[in-house]
């Protein structure tokens, strides 16, 4: 065993380099599968952290797991080293890994940890991906429309004065909502727009608000639907990873909860954990807190009777992965012709609201 010392040397020192990059999924997943071919090809746990170390091409990364090394060779468990790197490795992460190491099944349970993984990348760009294109699409409509009003409306503008005589209505509609944007009312409108974001990002950092903002999101009309399957997908792959892997379902439950992203379904997983401590069966609070369709408290009901619950929550997963799937592609075909009606209906009653007075012009000198 190296001494005290030697571990000191050895100890890797810190990228101080602003432009150092993060370690994200994509690299704990690559991470993962080798690491996990390595311990199945019967590699020792040391050597196979020194490979992954020096074959890493982040530097965060390579750091991590230099330190890591050195901590197994000090003694420490692989589990022990990675809860010493939270914010690479999470707690979910930390107790599967540790149910393999205690299992045997050391090389399954990380395999399984990068499908978890994978999956739940897919997942988010599926919800990233929907939100996406009507944020771009109205971000180019408050664009166009900006620049319309504060440089093409009050060429116009000018000229109608100029002219003299009484103006449509749409006309001077649009030269009100121009001259309140270019004056004092262009600024507060900005300022309102930093103070609200300002506001409820105060208003998440409580848990009482941001529980308040969860709900809301899952009531709302259109984007509650996919967030309530987005939900039920990630609680059941979350469950049925931990479950297949040796977790026990008590601590299962409560790594789901403090992983779910929602604090809704965090309380309600909570709940959920506090009835089956009790002696309940899992799928009865499930029942009870109305959060989770029917289909998945009969389909849970089922997985514990036959005693396949692992199986059973995977099948569930990859039930709403493609609900989730579906759910997006009607969305974007909803709000398609939505935000191209409000682009080019925005745009064109400008446009038309200017020329009304030229219009009106023609007909008089014919």
């Amino acid at each position: 065993m190296p001494t005290e010392e030697q571990v000191k040397q050895a100890k890797p020192k810190k990228s101080l380099s602003m432009f150092s990059r993060r370690v994200n999924e994509k690299d704990i997943v690559v991470f993962t599968r080798q690491f996990s071919t390595m311990i199945d090809a019967g590699l020792p746990l040391v050597q196979a952290l020194d490979i992954l170390s020096q074959q890493s091409e982040n530097p965060a990364l390579k750091n991590i797991v230099s330190q890591m090394k050195i901590d197994v060779e000090s003694g420490s468990t692989f589990t022990d080293s990675l809860k010493q790197h939270p914010k690479t490795f999470d707690e979910l992460y930390a107790n599967m890994v540790a149910a393999g190491e205690v299992g045997g099944i050391l090389d399954t349970v990380l395999q399984r940890l990068a499908d978890y993984i994978e999956k739940a990348m897919k997942l988010k760009k599926r919800v990233k991906s929907a939100m996406t294109y009507p944020a771009i699409v109205i971000g180019i409509a408050v664009v166009c429309i900006a620049v319309i009003m504060i440089f093409v409306v009050p060429i116009f503008s000018k000229l109608f004065k100029d002219l003299g005589g009484t103006l449509p209505a749409p006309t001077r509609v649009v030269i009100g909502i121009s001259d309140f944007v270019t004056g004092w009312g262009g600024l507060i409108l900005i300022a309102g727009v930093f103070a609200f974001i300002f506001i409820l990002k105060q208003i998440r950092m409580t848990t009482k608000g941001r529980y308040i903002i969860d709900s809301i999101m899952l009531k709302a009309p259109i984007i509650g639907v996919l967030m309530r399957k987005v939900a039920v997908a990630k609680f059941t792959r979350t469950l049925g990873t931990l479950l297949s892997s040796g977790v026990p379902i008590l601590e299962g439950l409560e790594n789901t909860a403090r992983t779910a992203g929602n604090k809704v379904i965090e309380k309600t997983i909570f709940d959920v954990k506090s009835a089956v401590t009790e002696g309940q069966q899992l799928a009865q609070p499930i029942a009870e807190s109305k959060v989770f369709p029917p289909m998945v408290t009969s389909m849970i009901a089922i997985g514990e009777s036959t005693g396949a619950l692992d199986t059973m929550l995977s099948k569930i997963a990859d039930f709403y992965d493609d609900e989730v799937d579906n759910a997006v592609a009607n969305l974007t075909a909803m709000l398609e012709p939505m935000m191209i009606v409000f682009l080019g209906g925005s745009v064109g009653f400008t446009v038309v609201a200017m020329y009304l007075p030229i219009f009106k012009m023609m007909t008089l000198i014919n």
